[in-house]
């Protein structure tokens, strides 16, 4: 796709709403309000608004989505079309949509649990971006150090995924704001 994560003026098509004091928030809230986002904006909100399932498959990278994704979302996901601040969590307005975050470490599982639970980095993520913008979100599919296990366990990893994707409208969303985060 050659997406660009960077949010940048090119964003906004047109006028700006404040040509004096840039707010990339503002200018592309207004622009979605008038229809002057980019093109490449408006394409990948079209994909959204078609889903009913948005699957993310990244590699863990320094705790987080790598910046490409982060990226994608800040520049998709803008206020007007993902969220409204008085429509949000429950409300918010891509409600009707699921989510799933499936991604690979670099990592064992026991390397993750000795820094706690992973469910902590998952957490803005799931709540703070999908459900803020009224997405529920499914356990997350988590493949821990591809690289460092052997062939039949990667192997094992992929059937795993595999049959899981045959079932998954069968899931329930989690709880993305269970009380275990504030303890």
């Amino acid at each position: 796709m050659q997406f660009e994560p960077r949010a940048t003026r090119n964003d906004i098509v047109g006028r700006l709403h404040n040509s004096e004091a840039f707010n990339y928030g503002v200018e592309t809230w207004e622009a979605y309000k008038r229809g002057g986002l980019s093109k490449d904006l408006v394409e990948e909100q079209k994909k959204v608004q078609e889903a009913d399932l948005l699957i993310f498959q990244f590699p863990l990278f320094w705790f987080n989505m790598p910046a490409i994704l982060k990226g994608w979302m800040d520049r998709v996901l803008v206020q007007g079309f993902a969220y409204d601040l008085s429509k949000a969590y429950d409300g918010g307005l891509l409600q009707g949509k699921l989510s799933l975050f499936s991604f690979t470490t670099g990592g064992t599982k026991e390397k993750y649990a000795i820094r706690g639970d992973i469910r902590y980095l998952l957490w803005p993520m799931q709540h703070g971006i999908m459900h803020f913008c009224g997405v529920k979100v499914l356990e997350p599919h988590i493949c821990y150090a591809p690289a460092f296990v052997s062939e039949e366990k990667r192997k094992e990893m992929l059937t795993a995924w595999t049959q899981r994707l045959k079932t998954l409208w069968k899931e329930e969303p989690i709880d993305c704001s269970p009380d275990w985060y504030f303890k």
